[in-house]
């Protein structure tokens, strides 16, 4: 947990933090370092650093359930240790996939991984995952196991943050000058799950045909990563003045960005149907128009058409982004573009998810 996350933390809550070195800053030699020091990750002497604490933590408190969280695997190992000693009943959140049939990459690790998700699926009181995608995943993949030990929670946005921005934006004297039409996307654009290539391709074709040109609309990728690449590829398609690759910014004056736009940009490829970006959840809460390049027969796509959105073509076909876009820029002109509905909005803040956590965690806790 980052400093501006313990922040979020109620001075109520106690935090214990237990030793941990990060194998490639601390152990490593010139940069490198024997490969068993990263098994699972680079953080597995957390392991007995948490083990430790957690024991002391359990003696002192008492809890009557343990959660661990994944993305650092060490984390579920600690779960798993402090369960098999303790007893105490153990709820995993798994959030994505732990393991993939090409994930990790690495043939060893992703033994390693297989084993911890084994054996932490099979000691679990409750699995949980963000996706229904993932959870079917997990389902036809342990098929003995009842489906009482499987759960949905999905993400969800920050009602206070958003709030708290809305004011600001409110009570600051700063008007919109421009005419243009502004697009956003904030976050990193992956050349394998999140290619904009395509994209690119379709906004160079609509800017030769006249469609668009660069006093009527600005596309902002904001921390999109690959800058290098990016940057050479729409010098090369001459849109460099329509598509901006900005510098990171922190977490509330993005979703300040995101107030203010005229509209958002989504890039999922099909590889990650089972996956729902996080930002999602805050597009709906933004209220903006969306425009989405995912499959639509992925979870993402789900998401936004029960909300109400249904501008959404296929990421990789610059023929469908094309027609899609040039509609989506005219829906957004003429006021009539698409936007979250109010029950979607309710149904995915995060205070929302808060309460279905807690309801499974006294579920377990009887």
């Amino acid at each position: 947990v980052n400093n501006y996350q313990l922040k979020d933390i109620p001075e109520s809550v106690e935090v214990n933090r237990a030793f941990a070195l990060d194998t490639a800053r601390h152990l490593s030699v010139f940069g490198r370092y024997p490969g068993f020091l990263a098994l699972p990750d680079r953080w597995i002497s957390w392991w007995v650093g948490g083990v430790l604490s957690g024991l002391r933590m359990i003696r002192k408190q008492k809890p009557r359930v343990i959660m661990s969280t994944y993305p650092i695997a060490t984390a579920h190992l600690i779960g798993l240790t402090l369960h098999r000693i303790t007893g105490v009943p153990w709820v995993l959140d798994f959030r994505d996939s732990m393991t993939e049939d090409d994930y990790p990459i690495d043939p060893v690790k992703r033994r390693v991984f297989q084993w911890i998700e084994r054996h932490a699926i099979k000691y679990c009181a409750k699995a949980i995952f963000t996706t229904p995608g993932a959870l079917r995943m997990y389902k036809e993949r342990y098929p003995d196991l009842p489906a009482s030990r499987w759960a949905v929670i999905e993400n969800g946005y920050d009602e206070e943050k958003f709030t708290e921005i809305e004011a600001a934006i409110k009570n600051s004297s700063e008007e919109k000058t421009s005419e243009k039409i502004v697009l956003v996307h904030s976050g990193l654009l992956y050349a394998s799950e999140r290619n904009p290539i395509p994209f690119f391709e379709s906004v160079a074709v609509l800017k030769q045909q006249g469609i668009i040109a660069a006093n009527s609309i600005e596309i902002v990728l904001r921390a999109s990563g690959n800058e290098a690449e990016y940057s050479s590829k729409l010098n090369e398609l001459n849109i460099n003045d329509i598509v901006t690759l900005a510098p990171p910014v922190n977490y509330g004056e993005a979703l300040k960005e995101m107030l203010e736009s005229d509209g958002l940009l989504l890039f999922q490829g099909s590889s990650c149907n089972h996956q729902i970006p996080a930002k999602v959840y805050e597009y709906i809460r933004a209220r903006k128009p969306v425009f989405a390049m995912t499959d639509l027969k992925g979870n993402t796509a789900e998401v936004l058409e029960q909300a109400g959105i249904s501008s959404i073509v296929s990421l990789d076909s610059k023929l469908e982004i094309k027609a899609g876009l040039q509609k989506f820029l005219t829906s957004i002109k003429e006021g009539n573009a698409e936007i979250a509905s109010e029950l979607s909005v309710e149904q995915h803040a995060r205070r929302r998810k808060s309460e279905d956590l807690a309801k499974l965690l006294n579920e377990v806790a009887k």
